[in-house]
């Protein structure tokens, strides 16, 4: 129907704004590695390499080799999601018009899909990369006189492994925001001269900084139904990430709605089903890096 349509585009361009990981969501990877025809659920990345050069000889004919490898990396769409409801239409007539579908699924929405979304995505950064990487998440204690010094150890390690500087993006909960506000704003304080400085901080150097509430920042939760902290959860402060390590996949396969009928018991449907996935691309995971609390909350 036209509303599932609508609905969808709305969907769409929601991303960016609603979603504290929307950047993430939506990343150039989205565009550039597809699913399979033949395996709607695999995306199957190329993953090339070859030899270094070598010295040549005027007076010899070296044996021609080949000199690259082609592999591919495989990645399986598991997470599929529904979601349903009844709307009787005197529900919506008897509520001055509140309870329409438009305003149930825009509450759905912002109260708990998105919510969702950007707790599994977090969560499988995580998993993906602690599994990937062979590296663990840094568990050291974090003030306002030290998380810059950690702020610069972690971009350093990027630096040499070659991450692009440009588009690096930092995950923060309100509380290490709050470390890194103190901390920025001592040093200001000591070179002003003003009487007033701003404590608002986007970024520090090419670092984006963007602020995600701590309840969206777990290393796992329980998708029973919606999103729940999961038993071993710990409280993710800070994610360092560049986008293009990240390959997130959506595909909604539908998006529908039926008129009230005899097998609706006279009340609007509404279905919609998602399969849509988040993974790292293996070859890049040193562009993520993680700072867990150490005990679980």
């Amino acid at each position: 129907m036209n509303y599932a349509k609508q609905y969808q585009q709305a969907l769409a361009n929601a991303f960016p704004k609603v979603l504290h990981f929307g950047d993430l969501w939506n990343t150039p990877n989205k565009s550039i590695y597809k699913t399979d025809e033949a395996h709607a659920n695999t995306v199957y990345l190329p993953v090339l390499s070859t030899t270094g050069r070598v010295n040549g000889s005027r007076g010899a004919v070296k044996t021609p080799a080949q000199r690259h490898s082609n592999d591919w990396e495989t990645k399986v769409l598991s997470n599929h999601r529904i979601w349903d409801t009844l709307v009787h239409p005197q529900d919506i007539n008897q509520t001055n018009m509140v309870a329409t579908l438009q305003n149930i699924t825009k509450t759905f929405n912002e109260t708990q899909k998105f919510k969702e979304m950007d707790c599994y995505l977090v969560s499988k950064i995580y998993s993906d990369w602690a599994e990937n990487s062979g590296k663990s998440a840094d568990s050291s204690a974090l003030t306002a006189t030290t998380i810059l010094a950690y702020v610069d150890k972690v971009m350093e390690a990027m630096d040499e492994a070659e991450v692009p500087e440009e588009g690096r993006l930092l995950y923060v909960t309100p509380t290490a925001n709050t470390l890194i506000k103190n901390a920025v704003e001592l040093q200001r304080y000591l070179a002003a001269t003003d009487k007033e400085v701003s404590r608002t901080i986007k970024r520090i150097d090419d670092l984006i900084i963007k602020k995600v509430p701590s309840n969206r920042m777990k290393t796992a939760y329980n998708f029973t139904e919606g999103a729940v902290p999961g038993a071993s959860a710990k409280q993710i402060d800070m994610m360092f990430v560049h986008p293009l390590s990240v390959l997130p996949v959506t595909q909604y396969a539908q998006a529908l709605l039926d008129n009230p009928s005899a097998l609706t018991n006279g009340q609007y449907y509404y279905f919609e089903e998602a399969f849509e996935d988040v993974f790292i691309l293996n070859q890049r995971t040193d562009a993520i890096a993680f700072h867990v609390a150490e005990v679980a909350e």
